[in-house]
């Protein structure tokens, strides 16, 4: 087995620096994941927890750090975060992947304000589907948390927050519009009055897009999209103890895709909502319980060639925590139902769920113990569990360890279409990492070391029980995401720098080979400045290079981008923004024969009255 991913090449090192030099003289982009220890965090436990107590790794994005950086699609975004990479068939409305630590796109659960998303044809969430625009919020756990979540959580999770209301009325509009004639309106409201909260935001994106493949086979056309989207949260203080929520968000995403051998105009569309409904109670200044249900549809559909599937996820959750001074207990009953409508198939399944979890915070010590067991309608029993560690050495350093397991079940398609095998078992991981972090004014550094390994890896394989001649779904491989995630920022001179770079070694272990797609370096350098009421931002991001196949024979070239952003408050409640990405035009590959987008600006306008 290779291990050479913890040695680090000294011409990396000497690129990485000469690249944080030269950004720093350019001037800037404020880091998207800076750490604020004052933030709350609930991914990590389900729990609010202040963002210094944690032992996981996690990263936040708030709603001013998505405006600024200009980001089209949460893929965008994502990736330039510490740890996550992404993958994309064309531009925006194209089929999406997101690779947490190297995992699969399917080994990260994503949540919309407590909704799990997830398809179970594909396996994991749409990211395309998502519209950035509606989102107040996102928390990225790095790592395992199937212990928390139960199955899908094995390389980390994505929660995403939609915005609630606070005092008074706060009404806002924006526009916007870019290159390959990219436009967008958004509209809403917010506001909070005696005991009740609201919000409510409407958006309407689209593009017509640039030739997603340039292959001589595949229709020339422009391949754009539309998406249209809604978001509305209520929330109603019943008394000082009792709290009801209710959220919605349903999308509407229709983009045009070349489908391979094809020169039709192909088309796609993706319908996604997500509802949820809880009650909070307070029983006393320790006790608390939390009662939801959540409702997820995924509806993808393709014309002219023929193509519908439909994925319904409802969860129950009965949550209670406890807290006795430096000690937090929690005990969580959880039930999800997957629904799968793939025609001939209509298929669904159970799972019911007991977590338990422990905490402890006190002077240098911080503990954080959990166990999970799964019983699952057509596979049986799993249960997962997770320990971490974290030990104040000084008032700025802070050393974690932790270790876990993890599981995710084959999906309704995997296992019951034509393709599939009913006895597929699920794919289990066992992670264990170390980190250290240093938090000194406005400076900070952090390196994480970790190693996720998995059996039971589900691949497409050759023929075998299956009702189809042409392939079967089958546990053949093994693989290991094993890699080492750096962190800094640091304010010089009135400029904000900061950097995030990944060596990693996602592998296949039976094969010996790299998992497709994804790159053994990559990262980001970040820097922002403030000049009167400008707030100037540049960022360089840089990949190695990746493989389109398994057999790690085609090569997807490495590459770095430019990206420029200025924004300013034009007058009161006026706000511009704009941004240049791809400065230098560069041309690129994230998927083979995909067309990337060349040198792209975006400007925006917004009015929103404090």
């Amino acid at each position: 087995m290779k291990t050479c991913i913890f040695s680090v090449p000294s011409r990396a090192l000497v690129t990485f620096r000469v690249s944080a030099l030269s950004l720093a003289a350019f001037a800037a982009f404020p880091a998207l994941a800076q750490s604020q220890l004052k933030e709350t965090v609930v991914t990590a436990t389900r729990v609010a927890q202040p963002l210094s107590d944690l032992v996981s790794d996690v990263s936040i994005v708030d709603r001013a750090q998505i405006e600024r950086s200009g980001a089209l699609g949460l893929a965008d975004l994502l990736g330039r975060l510490p740890g996550v990479e992404f993958q994309r068939n064309g531009g925006p409305g194209g089929t999406t992947g997101v690779f947490v630590r190297g995992g699969e796109t399917r080994f990260t659960a994503v949540y919309i304000d407590g909704v799990r998303l997830d398809s179970q044809a594909t396996g994991g969430a749409s990211w395309e589907s998502i519209p950035l625009g509606q989102i107040d919020r996102i928390e990225v756990l790095r790592g395992p948390a199937a212990a928390v979540y139960g199955s899908d959580a094995i390389s980390g999770v994505v929660q995403i927050f939609t915005k609630r209301g606070e005092n008074g009325f706060a009404p806002f509009v924006g526009v916007a519009a870019g290159t390959y004639a990219t436009r967008k309106v958004e509209a809403g409201f917010s506001g909070a009055s005696q005991g009740f909260d609201y919000a409510l935001g409407l958006l309407d994106e689209q593009s017509d897009g640039y030739n997603a493949r340039t292959v001589a086979s595949q229709n020339p056309d422009l391949d754009g999209y539309r998406s249209r989207s809604a978001n509305v949260k209520l929330g109603w203080d019943l008394t000082k103890a009792h709290r009801l929520e209710a959220s919605y968000l349903g999308n509407d995403m229709n983009s045009q895709y070349d489908s391979f051998g094809l020169t039709t105009d192909e088309r796609s569309q993706r319908d996604l909502s997500a509802l949820g409904l809880s009650w909070q109670a307070k029983w006393s200044d320790a006790w608390s319980t939390r009662l939801s249900f959540s409702e997820s549809r995924d509806r993808y559909e393709t014309t002219p060639s023929p193509y519908l599937t439909t994925t319904t996820l409802r969860s129950y959750l009965l949550h209670n925590e406890l807290r006795q001074q430096a000690h937090l207990f929690t005990a969580a009953l959880e039930r999800k139902q997957d629904q799968l409508e793939n025609a001939p198939l209509n298929q669904g399944r159970s799972q019911n769920g007991l977590a338990l979890g422990y905490g402890y915070n006190k002077l240098q010590h911080s503990v954080q113990l959990n166990v999970r067991g799964d019983k699952d309608s057509e596979f049986g029993s799993k249960s997962t569990a997770s320990a971490a560690y974290g030990y104040a050495l000084t008032p700025q350093w802070r050393a974690t360890a932790s270790a876990g397991t993890a599981y995710r079940a084959p999906t309704l398609y995997q296992r019951f279409s034509a393709y599939g095998i009913a006895t597929l078992k699920p794919e289990s991981a066992e992670n264990a990492e170390v980190g250290l972090r240093y938090v000194q004014g406005a400076s900070s550094f952090g390196a994480v070391v970790f190693r996720n390994n998995l059996t039971n890896l589900i691949t497409f394989a050759a023929a075998g029980p299956c009702a189809s001649t042409f392939g079967c779904y089958a546990n053949t491989a093994r693989a290991s995401y094993e890699g080492v995630t750096l962190t800094a920022s640091h304010l010089w001179d009135q400029v904000n720098l900061s950097a995030s770079l990944d060596w990693q070694d996602p592998r296949d272990q039976d094969t010996d080979k790299l998992l497709r797609r994804r790159a053994k370096r990559h990262g980001v350098v970040t820097a922002g400045t403030r000049v009167g009421s400008w707030l100037f931002n540049a960022e360089a991001q840089f990949s190695g290079e990746r493989f389109e196949d398994a057999a790690n024979t085609k090569t997807l070239a490495g590459y770095s981008l430019l990206n420029l952003s200025a924004s300013t408050q034009l007058a009161k409640d006026w706000t511009l923004v704009t941004r240049v990405d791809n400065l230098a035009d560069k041309s690129y590959a994230l998927a083979e024969t995909y067309a990337t987008a060349g040198r792209s600006l975006y400007l925006g306008v917004k009015w929103s009255p404090r």
